[in-house]
């Protein structure tokens, strides 16, 4: 069953409701900022639950991994929404016929994630029940890379939106793609990481991080004691053999205009695509395959408290 023929009804009795967005396939972000008029389109489905309330409530858009919409992010919406802020699942995998990107990332861009945050904003700045001045974005490894792109290039790119980003929760990102300069404006950041993750680096969130903060952006982020990835999905550790990875490898950063520089030449190419980057990582003897997910102890609980109380001093709740 697809999920947007899913009828889902959180333990609190709110039904989602089924949202199709709008969207597109950049095939990197020199193609998203430079040249849109070359950007094929696409369209997501979102699951969205809102609280009952007499006035319009905030909104977080919930971005999956590679692993695609989990138990664990509809609970985030059971989170927000008994907080009286809206929860909005995206599903960027089932229109793009695609169902996992745990072995191979590149089965559409990075760029195209962060496009997703943007054009789901946009959607839902324009309803009559949410407030179009407090929305934020959670996201989730790849979902996390997503959030903290998108809050990048909302300056830089016209997808119709009339709104900004006024907070962004990046859950484990993987930020081995980062711009040179991001400057997030007015958006207030958070990222989280365990301290055990295989999957992303520490070192480069820390950096993303701390580069955000040196362009003037109120970034934070948090370690995790003993945590792996995923370790919000209260299940139990387990290995992900076909995990493909490579958390030491170089970070590609990317100029204003959207072209990646290539780690060894230090020249920026608008040509240059994540499949391109992710072979040089692997050919250069940084990939590597299994990765492990999930819980142990109150890891979980953690997480959730760290997260709500960031959104509920965000959005003023």
């Amino acid at each position: 069953m697809t999920f947007e023929d899913q009828d889902v009804v959180l333990t609190n009795g709110l039904r989602g409701e089924t949202l199709r967005i709008p969207t597109a396939n950049p095939t990197n972000f020199y193609q998203t900022i430079t040249q849109p008029e070359l950007v094929s389109p696409a369209e997501i489905v979102a699951k969205l639950f809102v609280p009952e309330s007499t006035k319009p409530v905030p909104v977080v858009i919930v971005v999956p991994g590679s692993l695609g919409v989990a138990p664990s992010h509809l609970a985030k919406a059971e989170y927000l929404t008994d907080a009286g802020i809206a929860g909005c699942v995206i599903d960027p995998f089932g229109e793009r016929g695609v169902t996992s990107t745990v072995s191979n990332q590149t089965q559409y861009s990075f760029a195209a994630s962060a496009w997703d945050v943007l054009a789901t904003m946009r959607e839902l700045a324009n309803r009559s029940d949410l407030d179009a001045t407090r929305i934020g974005a959670q996201g989730h490894s790849r979902g996390g890379s997503a959030v903290l792109s998108a809050a990048c290039v909302t300056r830089l790119v016209d997808v119709g939106t009339v709104a900004t980003l006024r907070g962004i929760y990046a859950a484990y990102p993987w930020s081995g793609q980062q711009f040179l300069n991001p400057d997030v404006g007015a958006t207030i950041v958070r990222a989280v990481i365990g301290e055990l993750d295989e999957w992303c680096s520490l070192q480069q969130v820390q950096a993303h991080i701390h580069a955000i903060a040196l362009c003037g952006g109120d970034a934070s982020w948090r370690i995790f004691e003993g945590a792996h990835h995923s370790f919000d999905r209260d299940t139990p550790l387990e290995l992900v053999e076909d995990a493909s990875v490579a958390p030491g490898a170089p970070t590609s950063y990317l100029q204003a205009d959207g072209a990646f520089i290539h780690p060894l030449t230090n020249t920026a190419d608008p040509s240059l695509s994540d499949r391109d980057l992710m072979l040089y990582a692997v050919k250069s003897g940084h990939g590597k395959k299994g990765a492990h997910i999930g819980s142990s102890g109150d890891q979980s609980q953690l997480f959730h408290q760290d997260m709500m109380d960031f959104w509920t001093t965000v959005m003023g709740v």
